[in-house]
């Protein structure tokens, strides 16, 4: 079991970085209550920028693009995906943005 860390802003962008070019899978949800699983896309860009909390850019298939502020963490667990999220300062998650090159679990 991986344990997240603090996002370090270099490493992150060079996880990013190794996605675009390819038909990646996304997971984003908010509290918002915003949620998206297993949407398919093409990744053209992704770029993560900021100070603790951080904020994410990824630009999809020519035409679009998804952004995800205030995230805190991450990981990149043993399948290979990345795991982006953001946490209060009580520990809640208020964020998750991940991408993976195989559909995430239902």
């Amino acid at each position: 079991m991986m344990v997240m860390k603090k996002i370090d802003l270099a490493q992150v962008q060079n996880e990013l970085r190794a996605f675009v070019g390819d038909a990646v899978y996304v997971h984003s949800e908010a509290t918002s209550y915003v949620f998206v699983r297993n949407f398919k896309i093409r990744l053209d860009e992704a770029f993560i920028a900021g100070g603790h909390p951080y904020r994410a850019a990824l630009r999809f298939d020519g035409h679009g693009w998804l952004r995800m502020e205030a995230l805190t963490h991450y990981e990149v667990d043993e399948q290979g995906r990345l795991l982006l999220a953001g946490f209060d300062d009580r520990g809640r998650m208020d964020v998750a943005l991940h991408l993976g090159k195989e559909p995430f679990p239902e």
